[in-house]
C-alpha cells in the first residue's frame, strides 16, 4: 500500500491557567501590534517614498522598537511569534503582488488573533507541550491521538471571539492511500439539496443557519440594547459569537463527514467551479414610487434569503476539503468550468435544450421526449464531461475548461 508524507495540522482545545492566559493574551496583543506597525511602515514607505521593503527591514525595525521606552513591553513575550507575525505580513504582501489576495489589512483587537511558535520556542516530550516563558505545559484536551514519534514543526495558538483557546500542532505524517476504486461520480451542488450525485442520490441541505436563526436574533437584539464597551456588552457579544461558533462547528462536521465518504467510495469526483460571491450579489431594496416611505418586500426578501442559504452551504469549503483529501488518499478531483451548461444538456440524447428558470425542476426533452430531473440530469452531464477530461490525459487536480 502506498504512503504519502504530508504536512498536517492537528487542532485541539485547551484551558489555560490564569497565569498562562495572561501571558498568551499579552503575546497575541504584541503580535497584533507588531503586525500593524510593520504594515503602517511598509505602506508609508511605498506611498510617500516609493521605497519597497521586505521582511529583513521590518525585522530590524522590531529590534529597534524593543529598545525604546514606549514599546519595551515587547520584550515581555517570546520574540519568535513576533518574528512570525512579520513573516505572515510578508506572505500577505506576496499574495497581493501575485494577484491572489487583496491588500493586507490592519488587525483588530476584537478579532482576538493568533500567534505562531516555531521549534525553538516550545518543548515537546511526546505528550506535553510547553511554550516559551511558561513554567507549566498547556492543559490540552487530547480529543484524538497524534501519530507516533511526532515532532511538531510549529505551534499556533489562537483565541476565538467566543472565548475558546485552540492549539494547532503542525507536523509531518504519513497517510496511507486508499485502494483504487472503479466507481466515478459527478456532483451537482444545490440549495434545496446540498448535493445531487450522478447515482441519483440527493443529499439534503442541513440548513445550519436556520436551526439557530431565532436564537441568534434574540442574542443580537440583546447585544444592541447594551452600552458599547461595558461588561454586559462584552458578555452579550460573546454569546453572539458562541452561536456563530456553533453554526460553524455543525457545518464543518457535516462537510468533513460527507467529503470523507465521497473520497472513500469514489476514484474520480467531478464538480462544477461555482463562485458563490458572484451568485450572491444582493440588490438594494428599491423604494416604491407611489409610496416613498415603503420598500418592495417580496422579490428583495426572497433574494436575500437565497443569498443567505447559498452562503450557509459552504460550497467553497467543501471543495477545499475534497481537494486535499483527494491528494492524500490517491483520488482524482476534476473541476469543470463554471460556464459548462450542465442543466441545459439532455444527458440521454446530448442535445442542448436551452436555459430554464430555477422553478423548473423537471422537464421533457423536445428531441428524445425523455423526462429529466433537473439536478440528476446535471450530475450525469458533469460526470460525463469529467470523464472526457480524464480520457484526454488531464490528470491535474485543477480546472478543466469544457464549454
Amino acid at each position: 500500500m502506498k504512503h504519502s508524507t504530508v504536512q498536517r495540522a492537528y487542532r485541539f482545545r485547551f484551558y489555560p491557567t490564569r497565569e498562562q492566559e495572561h501571558l498568551l493574551r499579552c503575546t497575541l496583543g504584541c503580535c497584533r501590534k507588531v503586525y500593524n506597525m510593520a504594515l503602517e511602515y511598509r505602506s508609508e514607505a511605498w506611498h510617500q517614498h516609493q521605497q519597497p521593503t521586505d521582511y529583513k527591514t521590518t525585522a530590524a525595525l522590531l529590534v529597534g522598537w524593543k529598545k525604546t521606552e514606549e514599546y519595551a513591553y515587547l520584550k515581555d513575550v517570546s520574540s519568535v511569534p513576533l518574528q512570525q507575525a512579520l513573516r505572515h505580513l510578508q506572505a500577505a504582501f506576496k499574495k497581493f503582488f501575485d494577484h491572489q489576495g487583496g491588500y493586507p489589512k490592519f488587525k483588530a483587537k476584537h478579532d482576538m488573533g493568533s500567534a505562531t511558535f516555531m521549534r525553538s520556542a516550545f518543548t515537546w516530550d511526546g505528550g506535553n507541550l510547553t511554550l516559551a516563558k511558561m513554567r507549566e505545559p498547556l492543559p490540552i484536551r487530547w480529543s484524538r491521538t497524534l501519530p507516533k514519534n511526532t515532532q511538531p514543526s510549529s505551534i499556533t495558538i489562537s483565541l476565538t471571539p467566543a472565548g475558546r483557546w485552540y492549539v494547532s500542532i503542525l507536523c509531518k505524517t504519513e497517510v496511507e492511500q486508499l485502494p483504487k476504486s472503479e466507481h466515478h461520480i459527478g456532483i451537482d451542488m444545490g440549495v434545496a439539496d446540498f448535493a445531487i450525485t450522478s447515482d441519483g442520490m440527493k443529499i439534503a441541505n442541513p440548513r445550519h443557519y436556520a436551526k439557530y436563526a431565532r436564537r441568534l436574533t434574540k442574542a443580537q437584539q440583546n447585544l444592541a440594547r447594551k452600552q458599547k464597551g461595558s461588561a454586559n456588552y462584552q458578555k452579550a457579544r460573546r454569546e453572539v459569537a458562541r452561536i456563530y461558533a456553533r453554526i460553524r462547528d455543525t457545518r464543518h462536521d457535516f462537510l468533513h463527514k460527507l467529503s470523507t465518504q465521497l473520497i472513500r467510495e469514489n476514484q474520480t469526483i467531478v464538480l462544477e467551479d461555482l463562485h458563490a460571491a458572484n451568485m450572491t450579489k444582493r440588490c438594494k431594496p428599491k423604494p416604491d414610487p407611489d409610496k416613498p416611505d415603503t420598500y418592495l418586500p417580496n422579490g428583495q426578501a426572497a433574494k436575500s434569503g437565497l443569498n443567505r442559504n447559498i452562503l450557509d452551504c459552504g460550497w467553497s469549503e467543501f471543495r477545499q476539503m475534497l481537494t486535499y483529501k483527494a491528494q492524500w488518499y490517491g483520488r482524482q478531483l476534476i473541476i469543470l468550468d463554471q460556464w459548462y451548461p450542465s442543466s441545459q444538456i439532455c444527458h440521454t440524447c446530448g442535445k442542448n435544450t436551452g436555459k430554464k428558470p430555477l422553478n423548473v425542476r423537471t422537464w421533457q426533452c423536445p428531441y428524445c421526449h425523455t423526462v429529466q430531473d433537473r439536478d440528476i440530469n446535471a450530475a450525469h452531464n458533469i460526470l460525463a464531461a469529467g470523464l472526457a477530461v480524464k480520457a484526454c490525459g488531464d490528470t491535474r487536480l485543477q480546472h478543466a475548461t469544457i464549454r
